[in-house]
Formats: structure tokens, sequence, C-alpha cells
């Protein structure tokens, strides 16, 4: 398995993404990639690239993101593991890492992801849990944003749902469920689909409160979703309140 010494290894990763400028390596920038690349790049004794399943946004959490990287090291995986935990940030935890198939690439084998978006609707603040969480001001109606939602399930062209407006690849996705859930004073917006444009989990986000909040009928949205038109659409929905759950394989 692999050439040279070099195994393949796969990584489950969580991360607080509050203070990164997200998943992708960037010159003189704090973000996941690169402080993963820097701590292994030490291990390796030269430069190794960590591949990431997606890039999570600025500002955007994740509790089993799943990465692979090639290393060439004595270390069991679980000192793989235990010295990258040592040496990486305390927001930062990895939690399992094995030996995968040299074939084996955490992105182009990913068959879907879950994100979840979770919204606070009680009365007090959210001292503890204010960097997960965003806080609305209004009590949204579920039954009509869940109605909403049945519009944005199954594949479609997401091209109003995209931050980038000059994409050129391909804006159709499938989104296989949308699970809207209040429990006490949390909201809970679970996606789950094959993969999701910049910013896609975010801006249906912000579309589905804004028909929760009455602004727009539920019926609006498949307008918008025909439209193709970003502008159409809601507002980007405030980073910190989505997570990357898992990935499926």
């Amino acid at each position: 398995m692999g050439s040279g010494g070099y195994l393949n290894y796969k990584m489950e990763i969580s991360y607080d993404g509050t203070r990164y400028y997200g998943w992708e390596r960037q010159p003189d920038k704090d973000t996941i990639q690169g402080k993963l690349e820097s701590v292994l790049s030490v291990l390796n004794g030269t430069s190794v690239e960590v591949i990431g399943a997606g890039r999570t946004d600025a500002g955007v959490h994740a509790r089993k993101m799943t990465a692979n990287v090639r290393l060439e090291t004595e270390l069991s995986p679980e000192g793989i593991r235990d010295y990258m935990n040592h040496y990486l940030p305390d927001d930062i935890c990895v939690n399992k890492l094995v030996v995968a198939s040299d074939r084996f690439h955490a992105r182009y084998n990913a068959m879907g992801k879950l994100y979840t978006y979770t919204c606070y609707v009680g009365e007090e603040k959210p001292v503890f849990d204010r960097r997960y969480v965003t806080v609305l001001d209004f009590s949204p109606d579920v039954e009509k944003m869940r109605e909403a939602a049945g519009y944005l399930t199954g594949t479609h062209d997401f091209r109003a749902f995209c931050a980038n407006p000059k994409m050129k690849k391909s804006t159709v996705r499938c989104v296989d469920s949308i699970e809207i859930l209040r429990k006490k004073d949390r909201l809970y917006l679970n996606f789950h689909g094959n993969g999701f444009l910049q910013n896609m989990v975010r801006i249906m986000t912000g579309t589905l409160l804004q028909v929760g909040e009455g602004r727009i009928p539920p019926e609006r949205v498949r307008e918008i979703l025909e439209g193709l038109d970003r502008r159409e659409a809601g507002p980007t929905a405030p980073a910190k309140g989505l997570c990357l759950m898992k990935v499926d394989y």
C-alpha cells in the first residue's frame, strides 16, 4: 500500500471555526487545512497536502470533517493522532485516524454530507453557546418553513442559492432531505445532500427563515429556485450557526 514507504491515512476532525478563515489553506491567514498541514509537515519532515471532504466557509464549524493525507512515518496511527492533538490548537481535534486504502480520496469518494444549522429562539441570551447558534428575534412558523423546504428537496439547479456568480461548473445538486425541528429554545435545520455550492446551506437557511418570519410565502421559494437569480433568494445566514455533522462514504 502506498509507494516509497508512504501510507494514506484517513482522519475525522472536529473544529470550532470561529477564528479561522475557513477550511482552505490561504497565505498569511489561519485556516483549518493550514494548521493541519503545518503540524503534519513537521512530523513528516517534508511538506504534505491534507485533502478535505469539502471546504467549509470562514466561521463554520465541523463535528466530523473527513480528510486524508499521505505520510511516511514510523509512528502508529494512534501515535500520529496523539502527536497532532498535542501540537494542534485547542479548537481543532483529530478524533480518529486510520490507515486507508491507497485509492481513498476524501473529496472524490464522498457520497453525501449532513449539515446542521442551529438557531436560538429563547427569551434569554445563549451565553455559553453563543459561538454556535444564530439568535432570532422572532418565533418562526416551522410548518411554513417545512412546506417551503419541500420545494428545495430533490435534484435542482441551485444557482439562486450559490454565492459565486461566476460559477462555471454545474450548479445542479441533489438535496435529499431537509429536516426542520424545534426543540425548546433551539431550531435545527438539517440538510443532507450529495454536495453543496458555496454558501448554499446558509442561503437556503436565510431564505427559509424569511418564510418562517412571514416575509415571503412558502411557494415563493419554488419561484426563487426556478428563477436562478441569487438576488431573489434570502440573505446568507451567519456562519456561526452552521456545522458539518458528517460525511458519507
